[in-house]
């Protein structure tokens, strides 16, 4: 029978970072003009790991931590397979975990990063120069760390449709999957999803330098006395 796994916010939230992250970074190896779409693409990306989190807690069955988070006897069931749970495997569940913090952390850095040129994150302004240039270091240093787990990622994706036959990419498009178990989908309430993405919403704004007192303006010129 056909059990909805995937609810329409979770679907969007995973395809819609997924081109984020590729273009963040497409933008971080190009540099030059880029860098304001990369700084753009930054916040996007930030907005959506602050929804999914939130929606995390107060989504629906299978978009809530709480069913897949794994555990030592799931990981063991799983490998000896046992496991016949809905949603993310145990092992899918790690790399899920593993890839949030990283990209999150990923663009928590790059809002006090800069590039010595003429980019600099929305918040550079609240640190000094030195704390500003470690964070830039660890910032370079995780875009390659990211690109080995996404990697890694796409590689279990494609392992497990050619090798063993699961196809784990339709439901993520069409949210649905093939299962012998009874295991409804149930839905969040409307007011959930209005939450997350105020939520995400305003702590984009607050990224971006919401909360910043705007820059002086520039001095008049002065005209010559010819």
């Amino acid at each position: 029978m056909r059990i909805n796994v995937w609810d329409l916010p979770t679907r969007v939230f995973h395809w819609t970072l997924a081109c984020a992250v590729a273009g963040s970074l497409v933008t971080a190896l190009l540099g030059g003009n880029l860098m304001e779409w990369h700084g753009r693409l930054g916040l996007l990306i930030l907005g959506l790991l602050v929804f999914r989190l939130v929606w995390g807690v107060i989504g629906s069955t299978y978009a809530r931590f709480s069913s897949f988070i794994p555990t030592p006897r799931s990981l063991v069931d799983y490998l000896a397979g046992r496991w016949t749970g809905l949603g993310h495997s145990p092992l899918g569940a790690l790399s899920v975990f593993a890839l949030l913090a990283l990209v999150l952390w990923q663009a928590s850095t790059g809002l006090f990063s800069n590039d010595d040129i003429a980019f600099d994150g929305p918040l550079a302004v609240l640190i000094d120069k030195s704390l500003s240039d470690q964070l830039t270091g660890l910032h370079r240093q995780g875009l390659w760390i990211i690109v080995g787990l996404v990697s890694l990622h796409v590689g279990a994706v494609v392992f497990y449709v050619v090798v063993r036959g699961n196809d784990l990419l339709r439901p993520m498009i069409r949210g649905w999957k093939e299962s012998s178990r009874d295991a409804p989908l149930k839905r969040a309430p409307a007011w959930a999803l209005a939450v997350a993405v105020g939520v995400a919403v305003l702590v984009a704004w607050m990224a971006a330098g919401g909360l910043l007192s705007p820059p002086p303006p520039p001095p008049p010129q002065a005209i010559p006395a010819w």
